[in-house]
């Protein structure tokens, strides 16, 4: 291993000065920031957003700026390591918390990032994805598709929040970033059309055997079957082992989306779970329960609605604070991107 390459310093400043006049840079003084050996370097910090301090804000924001002004009402989640005009959760997540009053409608957009919905809060929202109306029950979770047209409004009483999951850091950073506006969508397909033909884990339509396969056939994955198959998969799992399941596109069994990966985990009461180190970064949101999180050594009390960041090839202990009660958390990752890319890796929670 060599870390005593030449420095800058080390050259003439004649030469720098011609090189930068021809636009290059040597590369062997900055060749250990880019390429470190054993561990990538890391910006993005363990990190903790308190909803019981960001909801007031998120109100009040409802009170300052109607829905027109704003087009999606939202506060957004930043890492302090990375830097909060940067607007990331992780290096390659964006994750905001998005509010909808009654009577409102967030007007019909489509982008090129790839978003869904987890909701916090409420009842009476709803999302209209390339024609299907969407309910918004708390937990659910909606996909919106890159290019896919979508909508948001609001039919019922008190606010509705929700919390937005994108890969707007990797499409921003490629310089592929864009969204185009719309016309209100005509709801063409019938209310649960998706979960009528896709929820039922192992049974397909028999006629989609032979058709062309769906790049994102179930859309809205309602918390209530999550929350019920995580019981049902704890009931035949041993004490050492996580109790997580995938959300999965249901025709071919792979992920939803092609850079975010999403998954819903259960603390049984009083577990305490090391998870995994992974080349991956995630984003936990906590759906129900209360307890802590090391990452890297640093820790954090969470509670409901509460939302965590968690970097990459980070060492992470979760704990249930309840001995009766289970805990559920909804995680967030670019697993499937890595994955794509050829570089995702698990690793022992003790390699260095």
């Amino acid at each position: 291993m060599n870390d005593s390459l030449g420095r800058l310093e080390d050259l003439p400043a004649d030469y720098l000065l011609e090189l930068k006049a021809r636009n290059t840079l040597p590369l062997w003084p900055s060749l250990r920031a880019v390429l470190p050996y054993g561990r990538p370097s890391r910006s993005t910090r363990p990190a903790h957003w308190r909803y019981r301090d960001i909801r007031p804000q998120l109100l009040r924001a409802g009170e300052l700026t109607p829905i027109e002004k704003a087009e999606r009402r939202v506060l957004v989640l930043c890492n302090p390591g990375l830097g909060l005009e940067s607007m990331r959760a992780t290096a390659t997540i964006y994750v905001g918390l998005q509010l909808i009053l009654p009577g409102e409608t967030a007007p019909n957009h489509r982008h090129t990032p790839s978003a869904v919905r987890f909701v916090v809060e409420g009842e009476g929202g709803f999302t209209v994805v390339d024609g299907e109306k969407l309910p918004m029950g708390r937990g659910d979770l909606i996909l919106t598709p890159p290019g896919l047209w979508h909508e948001h409004g609001h039919e019922g009483r008190g606010p509705v929040i929700w919390l937005d999951a994108l890969d707007l850091p990797l499409v921003y950073g490629i310089e592929a970033s864009y969204a185009i506006e719309g016309r209100p969508q005509a709801v063409d397909k019938p209310i649960g059309w998706g979960g009528a033909r896709f929820r039922h884990g192992g049974v397909v339509p028999y006629r989609s055997l032979d058709a062309p396969r769906e790049p994102y056939p179930l859309l809205r994955f309602p918390w209530q079957d999550v929350q019920r198959a995580l019981g049902e998969l704890a009931a035949v799992t041993p004490r050492d082992e996580a109790v997580q399941l995938a959300y999965v596109n249901p025709e071919t069994g792979r992920e939803c989306l092609a850079t975010l990966g999403f998954s819903a985990l259960q603390l049984r009461p009083g577990e305490e779970l090391r998870l995994p180190r992974r080349s991956a970064s995630a984003v936990l949101h906590v759906v129900e329960g209360s307890g802590t999180a090391l990452v890297d050594g640093t820790t954090q009390r969470f509670e409901t609605a509460d939302t965590l960041a968690v970097p990459t090839h980070a060492d992470v202990l979760l704990a249930n604070a309840s001995g009766t009660a289970s805990t559920y958390l909804f995680v967030v990752d670019d697993a499937p991107l890595q994955r794509k890319l050829g570089i995702y890796e698990v690793l022992s929670s003790s390699a260095r």
